[in-house]
């Protein structure tokens, strides 16, 4: 257990002193910031901040993971297969940051790559959580349900899903970091609980990175995760859930994650179905995704614009609250 505190320790000193090192030499190399989107006025000051901030924090986690659960002899199969899925879909995520910058636009990897590189990443951990303790049974609310062959199509639309809803999730300063610190924390104690400790040894050391990030990404931000970090966080915090055979938990303890996918979805769809039945596009949302909608006016839309502050503790608190709601339905 020492070793798992000392590994969440590390990996947060460590981040801390190496994300000033990392803005400097953004800096230096005079390497163009953060392409904010047209339609968020709110947010274009912010044009020209550092990104791609994750590569320092997934990098920390990666290797403090890795030499402390090779230490400890928890280097499992578990462990190696949540490590891989971070160090692809972080590579994904570089790739989209990088064009993003040195093309100088708001969209990097077209969809269909960006797809195919996170089908590619879900196939591998299928066939290696498979060859571990997966036997293609999907825990639902406790009850086991076995999928057999369709158990890959789960798990690819879980690991691709969660990717993109992280993603999308970090839009304002410090909002993906701590709400994914929330739900690794869920994590953490439910593999505590079950005495998994090579997934708490992961969950642990990637608080500690996320913390050390969070110094230098709250508001005002000096710095963002980018696609390197918030692809591959969602693409972790699906593959514990799997790991756990805990996969329902992440639709409440990631019900954040969850919302803000589910309004651009539904903001899309009756954009679509409202100009092709009356000739005009209407909205369900101010904007999406569903922080930007508080932003404009918070949840009724009547009372004053919300700041970033503001939304980060209220969706802070909603992550926290489904965390321990789930907890409770776990355990008590």
């Amino acid at each position: 257990m020492y070793s798992v505190i000392i590994a969440g320790l590390v990996a947060f000193v460590a981040t801390v002193l190496l994300i000033p090192r990392f803005i400097r030499f953004y800096q230096a190399k005079r390497i163009e910031g953060q392409q904010t989107h047209e339609d968020v006025k709110q947010h274009q000051f912010k044009a020209g901040t550092p990104t791609m901030g994750g590569t320092v924090f997934l990098a920390v986690a990666i290797v403090v993971t890795f030499f402390a659960a090779l230490f400890s002899n928890r280097l499992t199969g578990a462990v190696l297969a949540i490590l891989f899925i971070l160090l692809l879909y972080g590579i994904v995520g570089f790739l989209d940051d990088f064009l993003k910058i040195f093309r100088k636009v708001n969209e990097g990897l077209n969809p269909k790559q960006k797809l195919a590189l996170q089908l590619l990443g879900g196939v591998v951990f299928y066939l290696v959580h498979m060859q571990g303790t997966g036997n293609g049974t999907l825990n639902v609310l406790g009850y086991p349900l076995h999928l057999g062959i369709f158990y890959v199509g789960f798990v690819l639309f879980w690991l691709v899903g969660f990717s993109n809803a992280v993603n999308l999730t970090d839009g304002i300063d410090g909002l993906a970091s701590i709400s994914v610190v929330i739900s690794l924390s869920a994590y953490a104690v439910i593999a505590l609980v079950d005495s998994k400790f090579d997934i708490l040894l992961v969950c642990v050391t990637m608080i500690g990175a996320l913390l050390g990030f969070f110094y230098y990404n709250h508001k005002p931000a000096k710095i963002f995760m980018g696609d390197v970090g918030s692809l591959a966080l969602g693409g972790m915090l699906a593959t514990i859930s799997i790991t756990l055979h805990q996969e329902w938990t992440l639709l409440l303890i990631g019900l954040v994650y969850v919302v803000e996918t589910s309004s651009v979805m539904l903001q899309v769809s009756y954009f679509k179905y409202t100009k092709k039945k009356f000739g005009e596009g209407k909205r369900i949302f101010r904007m999406t995704p569903f922080h930007h909608h508080l932003e404009l006016g918070g949840l009724t839309g009547q009372g004053e614009k919300w700041s970033e502050w503001k939304v980060d503790f209220f969706l802070w608190v909603v992550g926290l609250i489904m965390s321990l709601l789930t907890l409770a339905i776990l355990y008590l």
